[in-house]
């Protein structure tokens, strides 16, 4: 009895092992040839340009490039939906953001799962938003603003990247906290709101720093404002939002996902690239200088940071009162 257990054993072991180690050799030789990194927005905006610069660490990493690919559309939708329709090979991923956990509660015909269709792998940062101004504007700071939109018979027009990105929702709690009204002009891509605030076809916006803080410290805008919790380094003479409006907190975030099921010996050796990349100083130094700081996790520390970020802003729009799309 002992020396069929005995081989039963061992046979057993053999088959594990022999699972393992097809395994192993493909996380060893992963990856053979290029990688996709698809972007749900449109070159030029903040998270392109956050994109760019990951892609470009992380294929230093990898010894393979990392391509970007921008599919814009729905608030990002359209190029998450690529992703979870993708092979789990690991050559196929998604720059996700926080509006890929708003997006389940604005729009209710999704056709996929964000948080079930996807392997979280690492995330790259956050992303602080500013409440910016074309100079001719009258509005110094983001108080200016709330008294004015009260004062006025009319309400103002204020701007934002997108439906369901953080930005747009960061408007919405703006009006719902400081009790006004603004006349909400949701753009397709960043670029073009930031062309418009530049032309002074918009005043005001709301987005995200990285693609206004060299217009800023330019004199191009004018920052009324920053939507973390306290002032930011980069901003040191701006308020922020919770100055005026006690516990206002909006920031974004993005990082980087993969189809479901790829292999975990994959998700780990792409997390283990992306934590390399940050802990380089000029890594570092480059994402500081569009506004952004790194942000770090473990895979599974990620996959829960999203779902509760996905449960956060679900509660956030049916406070807000925002109709599902």
């Amino acid at each position: 009895m002992r020396i069929v257990r005995r081989t039963l054993l061992r046979s057993t072991a053999a088959l594990a092992a022999a699972a393992v180690v097809p395994r192993l050799a493909r996380a060893k030789t992963y990856p053979t040839h290029p990688v996709r990194l698809i972007v749900g927005y449109p070159p030029g905006g903040q998270i392109d340009i956050v994109a760019r610069i990951t892609a470009q660490w992380l294929g230093e990493q990898l010894g393979q490039a990392v391509v970007v690919e921008n599919k814009p559309g729905v608030g990002g939708s359209l190029g998450a939906q690529a992703v979870v329709q993708a092979p789990p090979d690991g050559y196929t991923l998604f720059f996700a953001t926080s509006a890929n956990a708003v997006n389940p509660s604005l729009f209710v015909h999704l056709p996929y799962d964000f948080v079930r269709g996807t392997a979280a792998v690492a995330p790259v940062n956050r992303i602080p938003l500013v409440i910016e101004a074309n100079p001719a504007f009258a509005d110094k700071t983001v108080a200016d603003l709330i008294a004015d939109a009260k004062a006025k018979s009319g309400p103002i027009s204020i701007g934002s990247p997108s439906a369901g990105t953080p930005p747009y929702l960061a408007v919405e709690l703006v009006k719902m906290r400081a009790g006004i009204n603004f006349v909400h002009v949701p753009y397709f891509g960043e670029n073009q709101m930031v062309t418009d605030l530049l032309g002074g076809q918009l005043m005001v916006a709301l987005g995200g720093i990285s693609s206004v803080i060299g217009h800023i410290k330019a004199g191009k805008l004018r920052a009324l404002a920053v939507t973390t919790p306290t002032r930011l380094p980069q901003l040191p003479d701006v308020a922020a939002v919770a100055e005026t409006l006690p516990g206002f907190d909006a920031s974004g975030w993005s990082g980087i996902v993969a189809p479901q099921k790829t292999p975990l010996e994959i998700i780990d050796k792409l997390a283990a690239a992306v934590h390399a990349a940050q802990a380089d100083p000029k890594f570092k130094e480059r994402l500081n200088s569009v506004g952004v700081t790194e942000l770090t996790m473990s895979p599974d520390d990620f996959a829960a940071f999203i779902a509760a970020e996905t449960a956060k802003w679900a509660k956030v729009v049916k406070f807000a009162g925002l109709k599902a799309q």
